[in-house]
């Protein structure tokens, strides 16, 4: 009897709080606040008040000036471009190498390379390609087909974006290559061993077997290559200047040649706007379904 109820005592006794693992993510949250959120608070706060009070001026004024629609068309339209690009290259490459061609690693090596560059260094790489009387055109006068093109004047919107297109494909292709090239190797081979077994063709083991499993990968890739994408400004800046608007140039103008950082707080929260937007819909679209079987059928 003692026993019996010595034990009902103990079950019915409550479970203590665990509180150790918050404590220990206490340094993290405080850190990410100050570095993050701090920041963030002050750029919301710069961006609706004037002179101590609440306003829209800022916002009317971003809006008023000519440069904000030109850069936020080019801004999406340069991310709708490169990012599928991008997308089908990284995946073509990272296939290329799970194939195991002789030399992968230094395939592996060689594509690897623009990450070691900033966006600055590659941009001034391809203003030595595209300038006026860069190798471009010399490679086009030799040919004989002319004089050259002036791909990075002014006027020659559909040139600059083209530049711009190909320096940011050949920068950043890279970043998505060594993410999926990561997410592959840990996928086992016998899927697609058995999915050969079956009589699956090529595509359909890519589509049904071998991006189905790195989705993690893809998604991962996804969000971080449009973020930066919409986030472009050096390779940019080195071969068009202002003559092709982006978002961020924009908002590094206001901020340091007009010295407004009112309206450079505004465009960096529409910055910050879309890139939550996207982030979102890309979370929502490449969610992984769970299948995982319902329990209590089996006997």
């Amino acid at each position: 009897m003692t026993t019996a109820t010595t034990t009902a005592t103990t079950v019915a006794a409550p479970r203590p709080r665990v509180t150790t693992p918050w404590l220990l993510i206490v340094p993290s949250l405080v850190f990410m606040l100050l570095l993050f959120g701090w920041p963030l608070v002050q750029g919301i706060l710069a961006a609706f008040r004037s002179e101590g009070a609440f306003t829209l001026d800022n916002w009317a004024r971003m809006f008023a000036d000519p440069y904000f629609s030109r850069a936020l068309r080019n801004t999406l339209l340069l991310t709708v471009i490169v990012v599928p690009v991008q997308l089908v290259l990284a995946v073509g490459m990272a296939l290329l190498l799970q194939s195991r061609p002789r030399f992968a690693g230094t395939h592996f090596y060689l594509w690897a390379i623009p990450l070691a560059l900033s966006e600055l260094a590659a941009g001034l790489v391809w203003l030595a390609i595209f300038s006026p009387r860069g190798y471009l055109n010399s490679f086009i006068s030799w040919l004989g087909l002319g004089d050259g093109i002036g791909w990075l004047d002014y006027d020659n919107a559909t040139g600059m974006l083209f530049a711009v297109v190909i320096a940011e494909v050949w920068r950043a292709t890279s970043l998505v290559f060594v993410i999926l090239v990561a997410g592959l190797q840990m996928v086992p081979r016998d899927y697609d061993e058995a999915a050969q077994v079956f009589g699956a063709s090529a595509w359909q083991r890519l589509w049904h077997v071998t991006l189905p499993s790195i989705r993690p990968s893809l998604q991962v890739a996804l969000v971080l290559r449009t973020i930066l994408a919409i986030q472009v400004f050096a390779v940019a800046q080195a071969l068009t200047g202002r003559n092709f608007p982006l978002l961020v140039g924009e908002t590094y103008q206001w901020y340091v040649n007009l010295q407004n950082a009112a309206v450079a707080s505004a465009l960096a929260l529409v910055v910050l706007g879309i890139s939550l937007v996207v982030s979102i819909v890309y979370l929502r679209t490449l969610r992984g379904q769970d299948h995982t079987p319902e329990r209590g059928g089996a006997r």
